[in-house]
């Protein structure tokens, strides 16, 4: 199976080509923003058609949450116009198209428990609807789609924007003997991007199409994972709990952004971690 992999030097495309590479019968083949511009229908012809894909797995996205409150038409256009110019290819040419998401496209108002692949979606930031425009032209565009939704991802390779991730800048801050404030407001499902690579692989090789949740299991506070990757590593910190409004970001994040795997436990490809033990997987060797 030859699989193009889009975004493929970001904190999931780095893992997933690194787990590709180890099972057999797999091809994948990375593209960057250099090569595939999903923005650019012509850029996707010219980098795709005729190479003999099978499948397509998209982790592009504009998920700088909060510059998308700004750059509007930049979050449409890659989270959004993007999906849809993926779509319109992978339909004519016959290939699976698998879609990362996001916990974002909730709200939490009002909840206490884990969001459920039908749940409704009500985004709370323009990241949010954009990323949920994105689902909703997928779906209404092909059958052949897969869907996946993921919480607080950090890998090895570190964000494309950022170069880095939360543990990391967590680390980093605390060494320098700086004084860190994380809000403590937001409750979600901390998932290293080593461990959801798997799952979409065995997701795209077994043609389970349709919308899946993918995170570690339980649940923590922004502020309490820092606090867990200070203890993990053995490290003094001075870190002060804050509340999303007093941290003043521009965009509004959920309050609870939980996801129950429900999907991937009914097709039996649940295995993913409590999050504590996926962190002190990744903190080994940090």
């Amino acid at each position: 199976m030859k699989i193009a992999v889009i975004g493929a030097k970001g904190q999931l495309g780095s893992d997933l080509m690194k787990t590709g590479a180890d099972r057999e019968g797999l091809e994948l083949v990375p593209f960057g923003r250099p090569e595939l511009d999903v923005t650019r229908p012509e850029s996707i012809v010219e980098s795709l058609s005729g190479k003999g894909f099978n499948a397509v797995i998209n982790t592009a996205a504009y998920h700088q949450v909060d510059l998308c409150e700004i750059e509007i038409e930049k979050s449409f256009q890659v989270n959004a116009a993007g999906v849809a110019n993926l779509a319109d290819f992978c339909q004519r040419e016959d290939l699976t198209l698998l879609h990362i998401s996001t916990d974002f496209v909730f709200s939490g108002f009002g909840r206490n428990e884990p969001y459920g692949e039908d749940d409704e979606a009500r985004p709370l930031n323009v990241y949010g609807v954009s990323k949920l425009a994105g689902e909703q032209i997928l779906r209404n565009r092909m059958r052949r789609h897969i869907i996946v939704r993921s919480c607080g991802l950090y890998g090895k390779a570190g964000s494309r924007e950022k170069g880095t991730n939360f543990p990391r800048i967590m680390l980093k801050l605390a060494r320098e003997g700086k004084a860190i404030k994380v809000v403590s407001d937001q409750t979600c499902t901390p998932t290293p991007t080593a461990r959801l690579a798997p799952i979409i692989l065995d997701l795209l090789t077994r043609n389970q199409y349709g919308t899946y949740h993918a995170t570690c299991h339980g649940e923590t506070t922004w502020y309490a994972f820092a606090r867990s990757i200070f203890e993990i590593m053995g490290i003094k910190a001075e870190i002060t709990p804050v509340s999303s409004q007093e941290y003043g970001a521009r965009a509004r994040r959920p309050a609870y952004s939980v996801l129950a795997n429900n999907n991937l436990e009914r097709q039996g490809l649940d295995r993913l971690p409590y999050w504590m033990q996926a962190l002190e997987e990744f903190l080994d060797g940090e």
